[in-house]
């Protein structure tokens, strides 16, 4: 039994190990969403921040600028829903059968 539980200790700090390099690498990734039909565009990245807004220059009209906010809101929220589901997914990916389906574990 002892071997059994220092073998799945080993494998519990290798999966802390593994999860620490993920995360580093999600601040590499980045994801980019529109909103307006591609006038607006937010980018983030795999830390759920956000790195850019990009606005078509033709859509900047100041008789229209709660439509363009509005625009900007849906952008960056969908940029970040992305970031999110691409952290989940790689973050996946380490612990993929070391932690039961369903049992939400704070930074797992």
């Amino acid at each position: 039994m002892k071997g059994g539980m220092q073998g799945m200790l080993r494998q519990v700090q290798k999966m802390q190990e593994d999860m620490q390099k993920v995360q580093q690498e999600l601040g590499n990734k980045t994801v980019t969403e529109e909103a307006g039909g591609g006038v607006i565009r937010a980018t983030a990245n795999g830390n759920k921040q956000l790195i850019s807004i990009e606005i078509d220059p033709q859509v900047i009209n100041k008789d229209e600028k709660e439509i363009l906010e509005d625009l900007v809101v849906a952008a960056v929220n969908k940029a970040l829903d992305s970031a999110n589901k691409m952290a989940e997914e790689e973050l996946g990916k380490v612990t993929k059968g070391m932690i039961p389906p369903g049992l939400n574990i704070p930074g797992f």
